[in-house]
């Protein structure tokens, strides 16, 4: 595996590839690797020539600074895992190579209901910071192909949506959301709940299977409302519980048995954020 901390040299040398006639596939991340991230890097090894992946704490996509601060930073780690997992390239920038003039005055895209809504609503600003950085690494990469996951759902919609803004033609490709043998989806935030909230942070999986299981064509209000109460009785702080559109994420109140739905959960344990979500049809 090759490392790259210069922007301008990582460009040049896919460049050269693409130019060989190389395919080439993009995993972004933030760091702090599980399998989830590993799983994303396998799909794109098989699928693609050269396998890219960033590591990159954007600290723009941070609406709670305290939150940037304390988010896991697994450097060593990292490395070792995307070596061993047959990563071809890591590129591992520091902030003055994606904002190169600063942080303010950065670009602002319009993505319409979708940063209103759901995460947009709890996190003002965080599309904003995840497109800025994304429009960045993109134009440096310019892969082929964009590998996200599927558990940062409202995420992957509203990548898709800067796809559409920029006019790229790269391929995005959503990966299913790989979890944990209890159902907890894995996330690199997991690595901060202590013993007791690991466990407890199982009920977010098991309240989204409650919801797969009870629906049924009609009103949803009270359905979401008992789903709700299930993470209350385990000391959760619910920022919310929604069952939306799988396609569009506009929110569903009365079902018609037949549209495409999506349940989506974000809550906290004590002072760490989790979010998960599952298709419900």
């Amino acid at each position: 595996m090759i490392i790259f901390k210069k922007a301008e040299v990582l460009n040049a040398y896919l460049t050269k590839k693409r130019s060989e006639g190389k395919n080439i596939g993009f995993v972004p991340t933030m760091g702090a690797l599980h399998t989830g991230h590993l799983t994303l890097i396998e799909t794109c090894r098989r699928d693609e020539n050269l396998c890219v992946c960033s590591i990159f704490v954007n600290p723009t996509q941070f609406n709670d600074p305290k939150d940037f601060l304390k988010y896991p930073v697994t450097i060593e780690n990292d490395i070792y895992l995307l070596e061993k997992n047959g990563a071809d390239i890591l590129f591992l920038p520091l902030k003055d190579e994606i904002y190169p003039n600063g942080t303010n005055n950065l670009a602002h895209y319009e993505l319409g209901y979708l940063e209103s809504l759901l995460e947009g609503k709890y996190r003002p600003g965080h599309f904003q910071g995840v497109c800025q950085v994304m429009e960045r690494l993109l134009h440096i990469v310019a892969p082929d192909h964009l590998y996200m996951g599927q558990k940062d759902y409202q995420q992957c919609m509203v990548v898709k949506r800067l796809l559409q803004i920029t006019k790229s033609k790269m391929i995005f490709h959503t990966v299913p959301t790989v979890r944990e043998p209890d159902g907890l989806a894995m996330s690199s935030r997991n690595t901060r709940l202590n013993e007791d909230d690991r466990k407890k942070a199982v009920t977010i999986y098991k309240t989204l299977l409650f919801l797969k299981q009870n629906l049924m064509p009609g009103d949803l209000f009270s359905l979401s409302l008992q789903a709700a109460n299930m993470l209350t009785a385990e000391h959760f702080k619910v920022d919310y519980v929604a069952i939306a559109d799988a396609d569009t994420l506009e929110p569903v109140e009365v079902w018609n048995g037949k549209q495409p739905l999506v349940a989506l959960i974000a809550a906290f344990l004590h002072e760490v954020r989790l979010i998960d979500n599952m298709m419900l049809v």
